[in-house]
């Protein structure tokens, strides 16, 4: 629900009142805290463990659960109700976190970055983010952003934002130093930066100050990348392992013309793009 804060026909809405819980994998655990009623909508949604939180599970159009109660025709009707029937909801310290930045919001603020950019004041890009998951490794990407110098600027997308989302980054001459893009889908919106960036300062993007640090999982991360690739994005940095799909000749080959490269450690990347 994070995103939807961003948009002015939910907004306006009191109902949406704050953001629970952080990436796909965490759910099981998250969802039997939560205590409320729950739709699922996405194909990221888990079988839960027995007799927990089954009973006030709903999904909708292409999800499904065994023992869930399936909508159809967009009633929610079952669901509201299911939601009024269950205990409030205790109050909980929480956070505030900025989001909303579409590609148009951030370029609204192209004629302070760009300026930013020239007193030398920002001196780098960082975009740090795409699929989460439980493997051990993840934990490089909130470790690479709490590195990332102050003088530079981070965009994230997807789920793995969670892994640093809540953070204090401070700003840049009112520019946010942490800029959150939206989900996978607003991956679009991140290349329509790049691109502004890239005409603003006369230049391709592949010499822009900026490095694009993934979070790599599988599913729509596949399109994400060969567009990417497609549009000849070179220096990308993905881990902690590469695509199952590709072999390790064809990885080879990726390296060669698209300089596309497995993360390290948080220390040695940060070291040598910044030397760039």
């Amino acid at each position: 629900m994070l995103p939807a804060h961003g948009y002015p026909e939910l907004n306006r809405f009191k109902h949406l009142a704050g953001n629970y819980g952080g990436a796909w994998q965490e759910q099981k655990k998250e969802f039997n805290a939560f205590g409320g009623a729950l739709l699922a909508t996405t194909n990221c949604v888990l079988i839960p463990p027995d007799n927990t939180y089954l009973d006030r599970l709903f999904t909708i159009g292409i999800t499904g659960i065994p023992g869930a109660h399936h909508l159809k025709s967009r009633d929610f009707k079952p669901l509201i109700d299911k939601a009024k029937s269950l205990p409030a909801l205790p109050e909980e310290p929480g956070k505030k976190i900025m989001t909303g930045f579409h590609h148009t919001a951030i370029l609204g603020l192209a004629d302070k970055i760009i300026a930013a950019v020239k007193s030398g004041k920002i001196k780098h890009f960082f975009l740090i983010g795409g699929c989460d998951g439980a493997k051990p490794g993840r934990n490089y990407y909130t470790e690479f952003a709490e590195r990332v110098p102050k003088d530079c600027v981070i965009l994230t997308l997807a789920c793995g934002k969670y892994r640093f989302n809540k953070l204090e980054f401070g700003e840049i001459d009112g520019i946010p130093r942490l800029i959150d893009v939206g989900q996978c889908n607003n991956a679009y919106s991140a290349i329509q930066v790049a691109l502004a960036l890239s005409k603003a300062f006369n230049c391709s993007v592949n010499e822009l100050p900026l490095t694009l640090v993934l979070s790599w999982f599988e599913q729509k991360a596949v399109a994400i990348l060969l567009t990417l690739l497609y549009l000849n994005i070179k220096g990308i940095h993905i881990g902690p392992t590469p695509p199952a799909f590709i072999s390790k000749n064809v990885f080879e080959v990726l390296k060669e013309k698209f300089d596309l490269k497995l993360i390290t450690t948080p220390e040695e990347d940060l070291k040598r793009i910044l030397k760039k």
